[in-house]
């Protein structure tokens, strides 16, 4: 059975007349993706109130007048406080595992799903107007917000919990069912909710829940640095990783191998999808969960960082018909998302792409991608052999490790393709070296490789809380700023405030050195000269040394003189 439409049930309720509907029509075709109840109520052709009855009766649901409902606090309690303001919905009664919520956007199916898989319970939706789901929040979640520190009092007070997790402790048999009963239990799935919420709401990349003898520590990484939250109690330590895995659809049963999954969740709106990494250890299972939210990455080469001229000579690069381009750095360093980034902007009708990743992280609309899979053969190689066999125009490798994917890889950029791959090393120069270590040819590598684009990222001065430093004469002499020309700069540093988390960084920025390889590097290269010759003669053609592009952003006030020197090695 077909929805009525909002603006008709408006007219059929009395409301607005059909005249009225004519110009609603008009106003929402200017401005698309505009509800109109929203355009209606701007208008002031229909109240707040007039609404929630509409929608109600186009949703076939109750509607409710917040302001006439008495709250339980138990039932609150249900639901924390950044969930509440996240989803924008109250707790208002829950029955036979049915958790009823007023929200005041009842067309947002989402909730329904997303709030089932946070909670474990079947949830019934009521429709409230959106002030009057303001204020409530506002009065019962504002006052006592309930923090992770007050959930885990909680828990250590709760003796029912110690005596279900002392019951199930130990290496010997497991009954399972108690293990699952405890891991689905209402107290576990609040923690690990809120530790989930505050991870991506912090943009979080990764989440270490680590167990040792007298503790069980929780860590999130946020700008490359690790923040250790306040620790669960160490009895429930089982139940919260079995609560992981159960989540992860990974065996609760083996604790003895390691094992991988993924997570995929909605969070307000938002896909995110959690990587899960679970290793036995001496104390029990070492859990780690990758975030990777497609809200946060923006895959634009305009926003990964790069300088107008550097920017200018890779989209040059990156647009040739054929060759090897490397982008290269340590794990972190964001290289992914310049390869990316890179791909969108050549993602165009006319061309063909194809990716090999281990894992595929995004995924983007218009781009073959395959994911790595060495258990059952599916290598970068053999992956590599059969992409050339379906006709790409634009290759992504997710890694090239060995002498066969970097052989095949310099066959496919002879053949008439663009290959795009990355490398560990600790700049461009080194780069070739690293490839010719791996045992590929010189006279193919000069042949083949376009350009090598090394990068890292250093953490951005909280705004907030920026003031004037004066870097010591040691860590001047560090990174090579001479005492005259430091005096003629400004340096700054994060004080440190509630909004960067007392570190006094807040974001990261990317540092860039592309080394474009023309006809005289390629000569050097054949004449076996060093990672220091060609670094001097591709500074002669403009390149810009990670540590200069480093030091160039402390002077613009960008990142600090610690953070540059901490990521950076010295150039010479």
């Amino acid at each position: 059975m077909a929805i009525r439409r909002l603006g008709q049930i408006l007219v059929d309720l009395g409301f607005i007349t059909d005249e009225q509907l004519d110009l609603l029509v008009e106003e929402q075709q200017q401005h698309p993706g505009e509800l109109i109840g929203k355009i209606a109520e701007e208008m002031g052709l229909v109240t707040d109130d007039q609404i929630v009855l509409a929608l109600a009766e186009q949703l076939d649901m109750q509607s409710i007048d917040l302001t006439e409902v008495e709250l339980n606090r138990e039932t609150l309690s249900l639901i924390t406080d950044p969930m509440a303001q996240l989803y924008r919905v109250v707790p208002l009664q829950f029955e036979d595992d049915v958790l009823t919520l007023a929200t005041c956007e009842p067309q947002n199916i989402s909730i329904i799903d997303e709030l089932r898989t946070f909670l474990g319970y079947d949830i019934r939706l009521v429709v409230a107007t959106e002030s009057a789901v303001n204020r409530t929040l506002e009065r019962y979640y504002s006052e006592e917000s309930e923090s992770l520190e007050s959930i885990i009092g909680q828990l250590e007070a709760d003796e029912d919990l110690l005596k279900a997790a002392a019951e199930i402790a130990g290496d010997g048999p497991v009954d399972l069912t108690s293990v699952e009963e405890l891991a689905d239990s209402a107290p576990v799935r609040k923690l690990l909710n809120m530790v989930l919420l505050l991870a991506i709401k912090d943009h979080a990349s990764d989440i270490h829940f680590e167990p040792f003898e007298d503790e069980f520590r929780i860590r999130i990484k946020a700008d490359g640095v690790l923040f250790e939250m306040v620790p669960p109690p160490r009895h429930l330590a089982f139940a919260i990783t079995t609560r992981v895995k159960v989540m992860a659809n990974l065996d609760i049963a083996e604790r003895r191998l390691p094992q991988d999954g993924r997570i995929e969740l909605s969070v307000g709106g938002h896909p995110i999808d959690l990587r899960v990494s679970v290793l036995p250890t001496m104390f029990g299972e070492s859990v780690v969960m990758r975030v990777l939210d497609r809200s946060v990455v923006s895959l634009d080469l305009k926003n990964v960082g790069m300088d107008d001229p550097t920017m200018e000579s890779f989209r040059e690069v990156i647009s040739r018909p054929n060759g090897i381009v490397l982008v290269t750095g340590p794990t972190g360093s964001g290289k992914t998302t310049t390869l990316y980034s890179a791909l969108s902007e050549l993602n165009t009708i006319t061309d063909k792409l194809i990716t090999t990743e281990d894992p595929v992280e995004y995924d983007i609309e218009g781009i073959i991608q395959i994911p790595i899979d060495v258990d059952i053969g599916v290598t970068f190689a053999s992956c590599l052999r059969a992409i050339l066999r379906q006709d790409p125009d634009k290759i992504l490798v997710g890694e090239i490790r060995d002498l066969e994917t970097g052989s095949i890889a310099v066959q496919a950029s002879l053949t008439g393709h663009m290959v795009f791959s990355t490398l560990h090393t600790n700049d461009a120069p080194s780069t070739i070296t690293r490839m010719k270590d791996m045992g590929i040819p010189t006279f193919l590598i000069t042949a083949t490789l376009e350009a090598i684009l090394a990068q890292r990222l250093v953490r951005r001065i909280c705004s907030q809380c920026r003031e004037e430093s004066s870097p010591s004469e040691e860590l001047l002499a560090q990174l090579g700023i001479p005492a005259a020309v430091a005096a003629t700069k400004t340096f700054y540093r994060g004080q440190g405030c509630e909004g960067c988390n007392n570190t006094g960084y807040k974001g990261r920025v990317g540092l860039f050195e592309l080394m474009i390889i023309n006809d005289e590097l390629r000569e050097m290269i054949m004449a076996n000269a060093s990672a220091d010759e060609l670094r001097d003669k591709a500074c002669e053609y403009g390149m810009i040394p990670l540590r200069k592009a480093g030091i160039d952003l402390v002077y613009e006030g960008v990142t600090s003189a610690e953070e540059v020197l901490q990521e950076t090695v010295v150039d010479a």
